[in-house]
């Protein structure tokens, strides 16, 4: 019988907390929504994370691309309807936040780690 993990300690640092940074953010689209310029993306976006979240957890390659393209949409979503103001205050936190999760999942220990253990 195959076990599933929702978290996984064994993996590197890095990709442990990109893979709570992808439930957390997938938990507080659903209850505040996505800054998103659609309804569509904002839901890829939700459930790419919580899926990507679960994919790195179980050593997926499917689960880090998904994780790493709703990441790159949420901040790519965040820039274009923030524009310019997405460096005044409220939006510099979800900005700093959606960047850490990008550079968590793009970071070379990351890379590294899933190259060589995901399947």
């Amino acid at each position: 019988m195959r076990q599933y993990r929702f978290l996984n300690q064994a993996q590197p640092q890095t990709l442990f907390i990109a893979t709570l940074f992808c439930y957390i953010d997938a938990v507080f689209g659903l209850l505040g929504g996505v800054v998103t310029t659609s309804v569509l993306l904002a839901l890829l976006t939700i459930f790419g994370l919580a899926l990507g979240g679960f994919g790195i957890a179980n050593e997926k390659k499917w689960g880090y691309g998904v994780a790493i393209a709703a990441a790159v949409l949420q901040v790519g979503g965040l820039i274009a309807v923030g524009g310019t103001d997405v460096l005044s205050f409220p939006l510099i936190l979800n900005l700093i936040f959606d960047a850490a999760l990008v550079a968590l999942l793009l970071h070379p220990e990351s890379r590294g780690y899933q190259r060589i253990w995901f399947k």
